[in-house]
């Protein structure tokens, strides 16, 4: 198996115009990611979280694609966890994913004997401060263009 991750995806006042869904089918059309959980939430205003079914979530987006996608992997207490940082009246889709594309590195590695000691992932916000902090900085030694 490939490396395993989530997302909680927050749609603000419940608006999902299922644009970025086309792309996530896409994806595990051609084989990067496999799709092993799928739920949707609502945040109610009083904090409590509601499951929602794919039928809940109106007739203006086809998700009909990700009919069955749900493994079970995903609990109550997940799912409570993961309103835990949506903001009231909000909903959300909590995304359980394996990145296909790393399942032949991980084997090999695990054949030559290396094990994974380490993970993580860099915030975009905090990646894209760092490359503009570097911006317009010389490398040591003087300027490249020399």
């Amino acid at each position: 198996m490939g490396p395993v991750d989530y997302l909680v995806i927050e749609f603000p006042g419940n608006r999902m115009t299922g644009e970025a869904f086309p792309l996530l089918v896409d994806l595990a059309e051609r084989g990067i990611v496999r799709i092993i959980d799928l739920a949707f939430i609502r945040k109610e205003t009083d904090g409590s979280v509601v499951a929602l079914e794919l039928r809940d979530l109106g007739d203006e987006i086809d998700l009909s694609l990700f009919e069955g996608a749900s493994a079970g992997v995903l609990d109550q207490s997940d799912l409570d966890e993961a309103a835990g940082v949506l903001d009231p009246g909000n909903s959300a889709a909590v995304l359980v994913y394996e990145n296909l594309w790393a399942a032949p590195l991980a084997r090999a590695l695990r054949r030559s004997g290396a094990q994974l000691v380490a993970s993580g992932r860099i915030p975009v916000q905090a990646l894209l401060a760092a490359l503009d902090a570097t911006e317009g900085t010389e490398p040591p030694g003087g300027s490249a263009a020399a």
